[in-house]
């Protein structure tokens, strides 16, 4: 019988992405992994520019990440990240090379895993990120806004509109332009990033589910399951607007609505 490694009570779920040009490689670390309850594989990819646009979108907590890869390497991978303003997920570098550790760990890698992996090295690196996962949660500060704005500027067919803040149904960002559509309106704002939008905003009102999208809670119509334990939620605007829930704000959304 298998043993599997036992997972602090009431831990939140890890999703991992494997990232292995050789399938034979994944489908082994991904038994492997079966062996922790709390850790779940949302993804797998099989070169470096599928590693990346599956990071942007699953926003994981954990990815293991082989080095020597055709096209982008994992070095390659990561620096691509940070090009791409894309954040960091926790990267555990895989691989059957022993002389990218330096460099690995130069580009802050959670770990460095040398191929076979062994059983009882893999457990210590789940146990440290579960760490570093808990201490992260734990340290996230109440941020207070010096100013809720309760009205916003929104700029459509030329004009400029004023809109009561409650009446926001939400907001995205597309090649640096931010969209807001309300019930009876949609336009642009002109503020830069949605990090500073929802710093204007009511926090207990304004979430961003996503790393593109800040939706207002009270203006949220159904939510829908999705792919992998994932979510997408429909707004009630006009169009009824799917919008997808990042799989790290996936775990509060299931708190916050006892899912």
């Amino acid at each position: 019988m298998q043993n599997r490694a036992t997972a602090p009570a009431a831990a939140a779920t890890i999703s991992a992405i494997l990232v292995d040009d050789e399938k034979l490689a994944c489908d082994e670390l991904a038994f492997q992994l079966q062996r922790f309850p709390d850790v779940e594989v949302v993804a797998i990819a099989s070169n470096g520019l599928e590693a990346v646009k599956l990071i942007e979108d699953l926003e994981p907590d954990l990815v293991f990440l082989d080095v020597q890869m055709p096209g982008l390497d994992g070095m390659g991978v990561i620096r691509t990240l940070r090009e791409k303003d894309i954040p960091l997920p926790h990267i555990v570098m895989a691989t059957a090379f022993d002389q990218y550790a330096v460099e690995a760990f130069r580009l802050e890698a959670l770990d460095y895993l040398l191929k076979p992996i062994e059983a009882e090295r893999l457990e210590a690196t789940i146990e440290r990120a579960r760490r570093i996962l808990a201490d992260r949660v734990e340290s996230v500060p109440v941020v207070k806004t010096a100013l809720q704005r309760t009205k916003l500027l929104v700029r459509s067919a030329q004009r400029n509109f004023v809109v009561d803040a409650q009446d926001i149904v939400y907001a995205t960002i597309d090649d640096g332009l931010i969209t807001v559509v309300a019930s009876q309106l949609e336009g642009h704002s002109n503020y830069r990033t949605i990090e500073e939008l929802q710093s204007n905003l009511d926090p207990e009102v304004f979430w961003r589910v996503h790393r593109s999208y800040l939706v207002n809670l009270n203006r949220i119509k159904e939510v829908i399951p999705w792919f992998k334990s994932s979510f997408q939620l429909r707004m009630d605007d006009k169009k009824q607007t799917e919008i997808p829930v990042s799989r790290a704000q996936a775990k509060r959304l299931r708190a916050l609505l006892k899912l």
